[in-house]
């Protein structure tokens, strides 16, 4: 199809995941009391349900918080591939690592994947889960020779992968590495099944709860940590398996990773869909699989990834992928459209383990780089062991306490001076608009009785206002129209636009401010 014969059929409105619109999510109360666990783990996403599934089944007391609602973070809201293939990411790993840290990688996720089919076969969930391979392909000249290095490392790591000079779609490609016997599924319909399991077998899930940032060990070999309500929970374990670690212990985290932002539009195709999963390994990205809706095929288009706050127009990434999936496909509709966030770390390598080589007692998991699905499966398997005490071969390829100075401290002087740059524009930045410019569903940074300030006028007219300075470390946050949020570009931090945190490493709101209009400025 080209594009002079595509119509769009417009974009949702407001932003909506297909999994979390079709699959009953169960609701909990806030933690209001103070409680005593074996294992306390912040994070109800993938991670965290996965790890309290396989504690319970170990016969652990846990509990389960998060500062939202479950499931409504990242694993909410991602494109759900069960894949190994995570870009161009293994020659690097040979790069970096060697071949023999490289290939546990690939193991590691595997095992990951193995494990989401197993569980699937156990409790006979109805989860839409499906084998389908995998393909990474060069959309360029320039791309092509990345992909011939890929291709080259896994021959030397005997992946179980083939070379394509063409894939099923119609897609003009240069090459494409093929990797057999990967999967999709449902996120949502999965962990659900897991949920209940936990909640039936005594553990305990608290919504709305977001833990405090401190951790007092006791002399009999506990922990004493305190949610910002100032609750108490007493345990022997705590597992951070919320994006930024709620407990940093010294690693400082907020240097050794960053928040990427990419979107996704749920397309009904005109044209039927040849199966598989694919990624391109240039930019823009773009990322593709099929889904069930409703009796229906649709095909997910994603990509166009930027680090959060760093994009002037956050709409326009919905309406590029709306362009090349109905320009690929057709588009009868749209019927959904989504972003997610994820962290990225220095040396591309997930951090899972303690938080610090002197906590050995908090365990993190973070740095999924997008591939959550198995990396936060394998990371649940890891934690579930390093709490039982058990061995287990991946610990030291995953340990939070590495350091790899190729590539590490190149790309820690790069994100740190980024983070700089984001601090000092933000305070600089010349600002003209006024509350009164705003239209119905309009956001933006406006000059409030002499300062910046940061305003949202609903489809009703009211207007919410806020204090722009993210609450963590004092960057300027930016209007993020797409979603209609206040996202910090330094850290990651997301609020809503009334100012309330979206997602972290800051725990406290914008402040509010009260409109005045009229003002001469």
């Amino acid at each position: 199809m080209n594009s002079s014969s595509f119509t769009s059929p417009g974009l949702p409105k407001f932003p909506q995941s297909l999994w979390r619109e079709t699959a009953t999510s169960p609701s909990f109360p806030a933690l209001e009391r103070d409680i005593q666990t074996d294992v306390l783990i912040a994070g109800a996403g993938i991670t965290g349900i996965t790890t309290a599934y396989l504690l319970v089944k170990a016969g652990l007391k846990v509990a389960v918080v998060d500062a939202g609602s479950i499931l409504d973070g990242t694993t909410g809201y991602t494109t759900a591939k069960i894949t190994s293939q995570h870009g161009l990411i293994y020659d690097q790993l040979i790069a970096h690592f060697g071949e023999e840290a490289a290939r546990l990688y690939f193991e590691a996720n595997e095992e990951g994947h193995r494990f989401i089919e197993e569980t699937v076969r156990e409790h006979s969930i109805d989860c839409d889960l499906k084998p389908e391979d995998a393909y990474i392909y060069a959309d360029s000249d320039e791309q092509l020779g990345k992909l011939e290095k890929e291709w080259d490392a896994y021959q030397r790591l005997d992946l179980p992968a083939e070379w394509c000079d063409t894939i099923p779609l119609p897609i003009e490609v240069k090459g494409a590495i093929k990797l057999r016997d990967q999967a999709r599924f449902h996120p949502l319909k999965y962990l659900h099944v897991l949920v209940d399991y936990v909640a039936k077998h005594g553990g305990d899930f608290y919504e709305y709860t977001t833990m405090g940032d401190s951790a007092e060990e006791t002399g009999d070999g506990k922990l004493m940590l305190k949610t910002e309500n100032g609750i108490t929970i007493t345990c022997r374990y705590a597992v951070s398996a919320s994006h930024y670690p709620f407990y940093d212990g010294g690693g400082l985290y907020f240097t050794r990773l960053h928040a990427d932002r990419s979107y996704v539009v749920a397309i009904e195709p005109e044209t039927p869909f040849a199966g598989g999963m694919y990624i391109n390994c240039g930019n823009p990205k773009r990322s593709l699989r099929a889904a069930e809706m409703d009796g229906k095929e649709v095909i997910l288009v994603g990509g166009e990834s930027h680090k959060t706050g760093q994009s002037d127009c956050t709409i326009k990434h919905y309406e590029e992928l709306e362009k090349f999936g109905g320009m690929t496909f057709g588009a009868k509709s749209i019927p959904y459209r989504w972003s997610a966030q994820d962290l990225v770390t220095i040396d591309q390598v997930p951090y899972i383990g303690p938080v610090t080589s002197g906590h050995p007692h908090i365990l993190i998991a973070t740095g999924f780089r997008k591939w959550g699905m198995t990396s936060g499966t394998l990371a649940a398997l890891l934690i579930s062991d390093l709490i039982q005490g058990k061995d287990n071969r991946y610990a030291e390829l995953f340990t939070p306490s590495r350091f790899k100075a190729d590539p590490g401290l190149k790309n820690l002087a790069v994100q740190n001076a980024n983070v700089a740059k984001e601090l000092i524009s933000g305070k600089v930045e010349l600002v003209h608009r006024k509350l009164e410019d705003l239209m119905p569903d309009q956001g933006g940074v406006v000059k409030h009785l002499g300062k910046r300030a940061g305003a949202y006028r609903d489809p009703e007219g009211n207007i919410h206002l806020v204090d722009t300075t993210c609450t963590h470390m004092g960057c300027e946050t930016k209007w993020n129209a797409g979603e209609r949020t206040w996202d910090c570009p330094c850290h990651g931090s997301r609020f809503g636009y009334d100012g309330h945190v979206i997602e972290g490493p800051a725990t406290e709101d914008l402040p509010k401010l009260t409109p005045q209009y009229g003002n001469r400025e």
